[in-house]
């Protein structure tokens, strides 16, 4: 039997299924944390020490969650990840997909420098000329979020609404994130989340905010939408630009019935999109990673 390590701190629902997904295809997964691995640069020894997989290293690797910490804790736990690539070990998104995701000024970036729809954003360190760029954008009668550079599910953003919400605009370890609000369509806060594999848009849900921020985790009620052209195309080259296996792409339809992507997420939860989608999401990544990237020694069915 083929083993698969799932690196997270907190397998929760996503773990249980990954999990389920990959028994039904022979492979016994299991959960451990990159805090705990260690590189051992010796003669004839593994180089990379995983716990639960001191012994032999495993057949790929299931990206699950990467931890905070100082930078040379985040570095070291990137560098398990392109070791083991390096090694020769799927790892499933790897960590150059990890790094261009997590920090939201190289997501932008990347977004722009392919030609697709994203908002307009300013990266920078100078809190004077940050304060000069919100000043002007508000006076221009644009609302403004303020963003920390590495985040997720909606932690530390603020919406920059009126001059006095300036006195409250702090960098985020000293690095400003600025990013044009984008007004969706119709009323009240929605925006598409599209769920991108190998490639292919597999699903896709819009998500109904209790107010500007979509996040499921704030309390974004989920509903199903069936996938067109337009949302297919621009979540596929989202997760291409940034080198994605899978990736959860955020799409708002602005007031004048564009498409602009907001965000590309790596690690991207789904339990939301799995209740109101009739695919099995879990089992499409099993099949893609399995597939594609391991190549079974047996045959199964795919998932439809």
């Amino acid at each position: 039997m083929g083993k698969i390590a799932i690196f997270t701190d907190d397998p929760g629902w996503h773990g249980k299924q990954l999990q389920l997904a990959f028994a039904e295809r022979g492979y016994q997964s299991d959960f451990t944390s990159l805090t705990g691995c260690r590189l051992r640069i010796a003669p004839g020894e593994l180089p990379v020490l995983i716990p639960k997989f001191e012994q032999a290293l495993p057949d790929a690797v299931f990206v699950r969650g990467v931890p905070g910490g100082s930078l040379e804790e985040v570095v070291l736990y990137l560098d398990m990840l392109h070791a083991l690539k390096t090694l020769a070990i799927p790892v499933y998104n790897d960590g150059h997909a990890i790094e261009r995701s997590v920090d939201k000024g190289m997501t932008s970036f990347l977004l722009h420098h392919a030609g697709l729809p994203t908002p307009l954003t300013w990266v920078l360190r100078d809190r004077e000329e940050a304060l000069a760029i919100a000043e002007r954008e508000l006076n221009d009668g644009h609302l403004l979020i303020s963003k920390p550079l590495f985040g997720s599910q909606g932690e530390g953003i603020r919406r920059l609404e009126k001059m006095t919400d300036l006195l409250w605009l702090t960098g985020s370890r000293g690095v400003y994130y600025l990013q044009r609000f984008v007004e969706c369509f119709g009323d009240g806060y929605c925006d598409h989340r599209v769920f991108v594999i190998n490639g292919r848009a597999v699903a896709a849900m819009q998500r109904h905010g209790k107010f500007w921020l979509n996040n499921v985790a704030r309390g974004a009620s989920c509903e199903h939408v069936t996938l067109n052209a337009g949302l297919a195309d621009l979540a596929t080259k989202s997760a291409a630009a940034l080198a994605m296996d899978y990736a959860g792409v955020d799409i708002i339809e602005d007031r004048a019935g564009q498409y602009t992507i907001i965000e590309v997420n790596s690690i991207p939860a789904w339990k939301g999109l799995q209740s109101v989608c009739d695919v099995n999401i879990a089992a499409l990544l099993a099949d893609d990673l399995i597939g594609r990237l391991i190549k079974p020694k047996w045959p199964y069915p795919l998932s439809v």
